[in-house]
């Protein structure tokens, strides 16, 4: 069975697109629990603790975030490039 570049390029996609939807539900998840504001007392500096490992989880994950998501935008934009052109090809115009 032979896969055609159309449809090795739409599995990619997929599967990017599929990560990057992960990683957005989890960054959601974890998200929850931060809080925008914070004032604590001396007895609670552990909270404080929580809320820091809350922002560098939520930093590292917007990272890769970014990343999937650019990828995601790039087979995109090349799936687009290619139905465009099988649509030219088909008019005969290119």
């Amino acid at each position: 069975m032979s896969l055609s570049p159309t449809q090795v390029v739409i599995a990619l996609w997929a599967i990017v697109t599929a990560c990057y939807v992960v990683i957005m539900v989890f960054r959601s998840i974890v998200g929850q629990k931060e809080d925008d504001s914070l004032f604590l007392s001396a007895g609670e500096a552990r909270m404080e603790a929580q809320q820091v490992n809350v922002v560098k989880r939520i930093t590292k994950l917007d990272t890769y975030s970014h990343w999937v998501g650019a990828v995601a935008l790039t087979f995109t934009v090349i799936l687009a490039g290619m139905w465009i052109y099988s649509v030219l090809r088909n008019l005969h115009i290119v």
